[in-house]
């Protein structure tokens, strides 16, 4: 640990660096690529990626960003990058219709945080705009971003929910990600639609995440639940080459896709491993459960191969990055959350 400094700069470049495999799908991939609701934590560095992958393969497709873009440096990064940015209100049919047509649209829209409180705005956000956009994009290919959290919380024991796993979502914002699911299905029917819903569980950038909720109880002093004993995560720069290389599997119906790293990783062994490498003491509170939000990531992995980056360099990463002074995004994940309640 310690070799180079974690700088915003060092991890955006990492973050943004196309693996050959991702190339090489990107070469395969037919049209553009438009990335809805690209302005949230995942989206800029995705749609840069995107651009890189296609630059560094020679390709002459174009990458779009669309959102409202409410920071003006988000939307300045993205265009030194080579990215098309476009300012769209995605609730609004008229300002959709004006979006250019594109075969490969990568579905970021949503909401989560805040629903308690704001029900109707999650269900509008997250079951209403899919509505708006397939209707404007009949013919082109979606993946869709959901969450494992449409499942019940299986047995730790299990490995995880499988893809065909009965879906059991627990409070308004788990049932609104399932209802986006659903018009998914219904255009698939309707219009012939294909889609992958990819159902991640917990992506990694450092400045926020599991490991950097988990990190910042440590450095704070605060007691850390352990009540829901165990989470998947994933790098974020391999869950972002996952959702582009996804659009080469799309399916009428769409297909389910379970995507976290291989891993059930502990909170606790996680924590004292955090602890020990940033010189901290860890205190615990509560009793471990038998079941988490767990999910079975096999078939993610079998088609295209496991995360570049592991859990153990995740856990190092984060450490070295506190002590480096990094900064915590103060969006935390609610990882421990069991009844749903946002």
């Amino acid at each position: 640990m310690g070799e180079v400094k974690w700088t915003k700069q060092r991890l955006h470049e990492i973050l943004c660096e196309p693996s050959d495999r991702l190339v090489e799908d990107m070469k395969r991939l037919d049209g553009d690529i438009m990335i809805l609701g690209a302005g949230g934590k995942m989206g800029p560095t995705m749609s840069i990626l995107a651009a890189n992958a296609f630059r560094k393969g020679e390709i002459k497709h174009k990458v779009y960003a669309v959102s409202r873009f409410s920071d003006a440096t988000v939307r300045k990064e993205l265009e030194e990058s080579g990215v098309q940015v476009i300012s769209c209100d995605l609730e609004k049919a008229d300002e959709i219709a004006k979006l250019p047509e594109v075969k490969n649209i990568v579905f970021m829209v949503g909401r989560k945080f805040g629903t308690d409180g704001g029900e109707a705005l999650t269900w509008g956000m997250n079951a209403a705009v899919p509505v708006l956009v397939l209707e404007r994009f009949q013919g082109s290919n979606f993946v869709v971003f959901s969450s494992g959290n449409v499942y019940d919380l299986p047995e730790a024991s299990s490995g995880g929910s499988l893809e065909t796993d009965k879906v059991r979502p627990i409070g308004e914002y788990t049932q609104s990600v399932l209802a986006r699911e659903r018009m998914f299905d219904y255009y698939a029917k309707k219009y012939g639609t294909k889609s992958l819903i990819f159902r991640l569980d917990y992506a990694i950038a450092l400045e926020y995440g599991v490991l950097a909720d988990i990190a910042k109880k440590i450095v704070d002093g605060k007691s850390l639940s352990v009540a829901n004993s165990c989470f998947n995560c994933i790098w974020q720069g391999d869950a972002n080459e996952y959702a582009l290389r996804s659009l080469l599997l799309v399916e009428n119906p769409p297909k389910r896709l379970n995507v976290s790293g291989p891993e059930i990783n502990g909170v606790k062994s996680t924590a004292l491993k955090l602890a020990r490498l940033l010189g901290k003491e860890v205190t615990f509170e509560g009793e471990p459960c038998s079941n988490a939000y767990l999910e079975n990531c096999g078939e993610c992995h079998k088609l295209m191969g496991y995360p570049r980056v592991t859990i153990d360099m995740m856990i190092e990463y984060q450490a070295q990055w506190i002590l480096d002074g990094g900064e915590y995004i103060n969006k935390p994940t609610h990882f421990e959350e069991r009844k749903g309640s946002y």
